[in-house]
């Protein structure tokens, strides 16, 4: 019998899977080698389609394979937080690769429903095929928001100074729509047409990068510098759990930050000018309120007996609602809280808050174990000490650059970031949330300071500089000259921070006026 399912039809299902292997494979950690084409195979599988519900799934098989190779960190969070076996886990990961990235399949389905309904010319299709996935991805709804972008600054590409202005987002819309003239010169790749395409794709990268050389090379002098020493304990995700629910470990914790602080000033035999701890670090509440118990008591002690300032994550509360916060505190050599304190204010869903929750009160019931934090202010004020002016945030909140900007705006001169990623392993989501952390000091040229509980902590510097990284899940503690400057400029992308999503939605309505006009005279001819 012949076979009813020619091996042409499963050659193009291929397609899709392809291009889920590109995308996955050019993101951190791995190097960004097929990010300017990795969508040219699923564009091919689409513009082969006639039916809506074939162009759905071929970009679920490409979100679910990028996901799996991109983001199987997921699998290891579930196990270690969520408390799953290995088995659930794996299930969960599926799942999630499901649902992750549906901005895919969905840019799929609105562009052939477009097609379909005014009848697109081959060359505006395509144009808006390309606009349309670029959007999709520029809004999509995922709990870790990265972006095509980031990988540029990963692999160390030159082309990623361009981010003070258009930002790592404009990097990735860029990248994606690069895609387009190299899909064509795939088409023509038998024709001159298609080596021209080619090789001004290829002229222009390299003029990209050398434009992202310049960029870096005109940045002013710094005209002051800090002395800080970053301390990464290694707590263990049981340890700090029993020490947040009140048994026990708290006295270890701090025993261990302490004596490696210690340790690392003996040694170095150098004037800090502060320490960093991580995120929830101190393992008690601190604020005022708090500040005649004996654990703020021992802080306080420690940090007079050895001249000390410090910068740590903490839990506080909230006066109005009485909720714990993720905060983050300084305090001066006297062990002296420094006001103002900052609490986190993007929670990290079912980890810090349950959605919905202020609806729907009940759903608690059913998710007990899941924390139960209050917001803080946002990005509405720095916190100071020494005449520094340092813009904080916590964990998660370095992935928004809207975040960062309000921080650049109110003069922060460096961002100070702490990070607990104990939760992830040590394959791919802590080089991630790393880069794309120090993502945010390209963008607005100031220095980044990030202190992790398990790694990686590191210091950027406003020329995106990585200094020396700690280990992964090793005790470790590093002292750090970071240069600074202390009028930072403001940055194309921080003044124009909206002209890129601008110019994307100017462009996607001129082509649809042009699909419809265009449509309309077909039908009318008809």
């Amino acid at each position: 019998m012949m076979n009813t399912y020619p091996d042409s039809k499963i050659r193009t299902w291929l397609l899709p899977v392809l291009s889920g292997v590109l995308i996955g494979t050019s993101y951190i950690p791995f190097p960004p080698w097929a990010s300017l084409f990795c969508f040219v195979p699923l564009w091919l599988f689409w513009s082969r389609q006639t039916r809506m519900r074939d162009v759905f799934w071929g970009g679920l098989i490409t979100s679910f394979v990028f996901t799996l190779i991109g983001f199987n960190w997921m699998t290891y969070l579930l196990h270690e937080f969520a408390q799953l076996n290995w088995p659930l886990a794996v299930i969960g990961m599926l799942v999630y690769a499901l649902i992750a990235h549906l901005f895919v399949p969905l840019a799929g389905v609105l562009w052939f429903w477009g097609r379909r309904k005014w009848q697109w010319p081959e060359k505006l299709s395509l144009g808006l095929m390309a606009l349309i996935t670029t959007l999709c991805e520029a809004y999509s709804f995922t709990l870790f928001d990265w972006n095509f972008g980031y990988t540029w600054y990963g692999s160390g590409v030159p082309i990623y100074h361009w981010a003070e202005v258009i930002g790592f987002s404009g990097l990735s819309a860029a990248t994606l729509l690069c895609n387009l003239p190299l899909y064509y010169a795939w088409q023509k790749r038998k024709q001159p047409a298609g080596k021209i395409l080619l090789m001004t794709v290829v002229w222009g990268f390299v003029l990209l990068n050398m434009g992202g050389l310049w960029l870096k090379n005109r940045l002013p002098t710094p005209d002051a510098s800090f002395k800080t020493m970053l301390v990464q304990a290694n707590i263990g995700n049981s340890e700090k759990l029993a020490a947040e629910l009140g048994q026990g470990y708290g006295k270890e914790i701090f025993r261990q930050y302490a004596q490696l602080t210690e340790q690392t000033l003996k040694k170095a035999a150098t004037e800090i000018d502060f320490v960093m701890w991580p995120e929830t670090a101190f393992p008690a509440l601190l604020g005022e309120d708090f500040k005649g118990m004996e654990q703020p008591q021992a802080l306080s002690q420690f940090l007079r007996e050895n001249r000390l300032a410090l910068i740590t994550g903490a839990y506080s509360v909230a006066p109005a609602s009485r909720l714990i916060t993720n905060s983050m505190f300084v305090l001066d050599k006297t062990g002296t809280i420094v006001p103002p304190h900052y609490s986190k204010s993007i929670l990290l869903a079912f980890g810090e808050y349950i959605p919905g929750e202020q609806f729907f009160p009940a759903i608690r019931n059913w998710l007990p174990p899941t924390g139960h934090f209050a917001r803080g202010n946002g990005p509405t004020a720095l916190m100071g000490w020494n005449g520094y002016k340092m813009g904080p945030q916590i964990c998660y909140e370095s992935l928004f650059p809207a975040f960062t900007r309000e921080l650049a705006n109110l003069g922060a001169q460096f961002i100070v970031n702490v990070t607990n990623d104990s939760w992830y392993g040590s394959w791919q989501e802590p080089y991630q949330h790393m880069y794309m952390t120090l993502a945010r000091g390209v963008e607005f040229r100031r220095p980044v300071l990030r202190v992790t509980n398990t790694g990686i902590s590191t210091v950027s510097l406003a020329s995106g500089e990585i200094l020396e990284r700690s280990p992964i899940h090793q005790p470790w503690a590093g002292i750090y000259e970071v240069p600074y400057l202390t009028n930072p400029p403001v940055t194309f992308y921080q003044q124009w921070f909206w002209l890129v999503p601008g110019l994307l939605w100017a462009m996607l309505v001129l082509l649809l006026i042009r699909g419809g006009i265009v449509g309309s005279r077909n039908k009318a001819s008809i």
